[in-house]
Parts: C-alpha cells; sequence; structure tokens
C-alpha cells in the first residue's frame, strides 16, 4: 500500500476515534464511527487476498448494521425526549436499540459471528488495530449510557460472551481466532461490571489493550499465524518467547501477574452488588479460557512438536526487537504491585 494512503488512513482512524470519544451529540459519535469504519475497511483489504476481501464486506455490512441501528435509536430517543445528548437516553426502547447497536460492534454475544472471521482474514497489525483501537469509540459510548441500560440484558449477554469466547477458543489452531475469542470473552467481563463501575470497566480495557498489543507484536516480530508455527518459533527469539509466555498467562488473569488485577476487582464489585451468583459464573467460565491460553504458552515456549512438521527451525534469527515490545511486556507483567495506586485512579 502507498504510505500516503496508509498515513490518510491511520489519521482517518485517529479523527474518528477522537470525535467519537469527545462528543457529546449523538450525530456526531456516528459521524466518527462511519469515519473509523470507512478507514478501516481498505487496511483490512490491503493485501488483496480473497480471504482479505472477504473480511472488510463482512466487517463492513456489519458495521454499516451497527451504525444504522444507532442512528435509529438516537433519533427515537431525540422524537420522544427532544434532545440528542448521549448522556440523556432515556426511552426504553431506544435503549435496547443502542444495546444492540454497540453488541454488534463490540462482537458482543449474539452478535459475535463476524469477529473471529474478520480477524482470521487480516494481517496481524490491523487484527491489533481491529481489537483494540476499534473498540474504544464503542465503549465510550456504553460508558456514557451506562445508567441508561438494562442490568438483567447486559449482564445476561456478558455471562454469554465469557462462556462462548472460552469455549469456541479451545478447539482452534489458528492463533488470530484464538485472540479473537479472548477478545469476546473479556469483554463479557467488561460488559458485566460498566453498570455498576464504568471506571472500572475502562480500566479493564486499558489493560486489555496494553496485554493484546504486546501479543500481537510479538506474533507479528516472530511471523507466527498458527499453533504449528508457534511450535518451532522459540528457536528464533528465545527470550522474545518466554516474555510471550508470561503475557499469556496474563492475559489470562493468573495472579502475580497484571492481568489479574481487573479480574480480582470486578468479582469484588460483582460481590458488593449482590451479584455473587453472577461472580462465580462468570469466575468458572474463565477457566475454559484458561486452557487455551496454557496451551498457547506451552508451544511458544516449552515444546518441540510431538509430531513432525513442514516448518523449518531458524535458529537465532536478527531481527531486532522494538523498545515498545519490551515496554508493553514490561507492563503486561507488571502492574500488579503497582495496583493501590490504580486504585486511586477508579
Amino acid at each position: 500500500m502507498n504510505p500516503h494512503a496508509k498515513l490518510i488512513f491511520y489519521m482517518s482512524l485517529l479523527l474518528g476515534t477522537t470525535i467519537t470519544i469527545s462528543s457529546n451529540h449523538w450525530a456526531m459519535a456516528w459521524t466518527g464511527l462511519e469515519i473509523n469504519t470507512l478507514a478501516i475497511v481498505p487496511l483490512i483489504s490491503k493485501s488483496h487476498h480473497p480471504r482479505a476481501v472477504e473480511a472488510a464486506i463482512k466487517y463492513f455490512l456489519v458495521q454499516a448494521t451497527a451504525s444504522a441501528i444507532l442512528l435509529f435509536s438516537s433519533m427515537m430517543n431525540a422524537w420522544f425526549t427532544g434532545q440528542w445528548d448521549i448522556t440523556q437516553l432515556t426511552h426504553p426502547t431506544s435503549c435496547l436499540l443502542l444495546t444492540t447497536a454497540i453488541s454488534m460492534k463490540l462482537g458482543l454475544v449474539p452478535f459475535h459471528f463476524w469477529f473471529p472471521e474478520v480477524l482470521q482474514g487480516s494481517s496481524l497489525t490491523t487484527a491489533l488495530l481491529l481489537s483494540t483501537m476499534m473498540k474504544f469509540p464503542p465503549i465510550t459510548i456504553l460508558f456514557l449510557t451506562s445508567n441508561s441500560l438494562n442490568p438483567t440484558l447486559m449482564t445476561t449477554m456478558a455471562i454469554a460472551s465469557a462462556a462462548l469466547g472460552g469455549w469456541m477458543g479451545l478447539n482452534q489452531t489458528q492463533v488470530r481466532k484464538i485472540l479473537a475469542f479472548s477478545s469476546i470473552s473479556h469483554l463479557g467481563w467488561m460488559a458485566i461490571i460498566i453498570m455498576y463501575s464504568p471506571k472500572l470497566t475502562l480500566m479493564t480495557f486499558y489493560l486489555y489493550i496494553i496485554m493484546t498489543t504486546t501479543i500481537f507484536l510479538t506474533l507479528n516480530a516472530t511471523k507466527t499465524t498458527k499453533l504449528s508455527t508457534m511450535m518451532t518459533s522459540w528457536t528464533k527469539t528465545p527470550t522474545l518467547n518466554a516474555t510471550l509466555m508470561l503475557t499469556l498467562l496474563s492475559l489470562a488473569g493468573l495472579p502475580p501477574l497484571t492481568g489479574f488485577l481487573p479480574k480480582w476487582l470486578i468479582i469484588q464489585e460483582l460481590t458488593k452488588q449482590e451479584m455473587t451468583t453472577a461472580a462465580t459464573i462468570i469466575a468458572m467460565l474463565s477457566l475454559l479460557g484458561l486452557f487455551f491460553y496454557l496451551r498457547l504458552a506451552y508451544y511458544s515456549t516449552i515444546t518441540l512438536p510431538p509430531n513432525t512438521t513442514n516448518h523449518t527451525k531458524q535458529w537465532h534469527t536478527h531481527s531486532p526487537t522494538t523498545p515498545q515490545i519490551a515496554i508493553l511486556s514490561s507492563m503486561s507483567i507488571l502492574l500488579l504491585p503497582l495496583s493501590p495506586m490504580i486504585l486511586t485512579t477508579i
């Protein structure tokens, strides 16, 4: 792709995200979401592979439908209340339509169907953008409208997302699809707490961005897209793969690592809200995700494949590891001791 075109698309992504997260008017928020969609579609299809083009079409159709539903929801609310303020969403049908639209944009169950397929058809860099930056505007809209959401509906969708994200990830061999189902599972954790502690949802999202960015950048550095190549990638950069293992365990939420912090705080907050049953269910469902995270961690560092593979084992390539990976890896693993300071901000 032409560097100038790529720069325009990336700047459009930043512009669309900034417009949406800084707007207080439904029309401006919708405009930002549309700019985002139009900017990411060429990036998805830039390889001109049939699977990439298919992924771009799927993404465009789903996002266009979600944007239309969101606009319809805001127009209906404006019709009955006479205002376009995002924080004043009071009409019940509008709230239901907004939840549907945002769930489609995020990939929450039952509107998750597009996300793994689009991620699988994209490059690792574009998949990183889809998993992190493209979810920021919808999460912000949920944050602003959290007082208007239906608690029962959100809790049901959150638990279903955690269950499906863990269950569907078990059988996958493609790393991008595993990370897509991991994203769906983490969105379940964010959605279940959004009505009770919106700031905690944002903190969970920020930590998820740090850990996911680290994993995608590491996979991009080692050119790993499936488990069979991950088995032999440890020979290229052993230290980087050891760090990848710790980051994966952090994403799984194991205690001494950063990823344990949001799950711990969410379960604590749910217990305070007398939602012990929901907290127990979602904590048990996270064990499903733990299985495939452990499998990824096992493949990334410890093993030679038990059977012969067609991939040559390349010894110690000289591709330099960027400082960004080192900084993000450290944050993905070592932020838990800073939790008292982080807690003062929420």
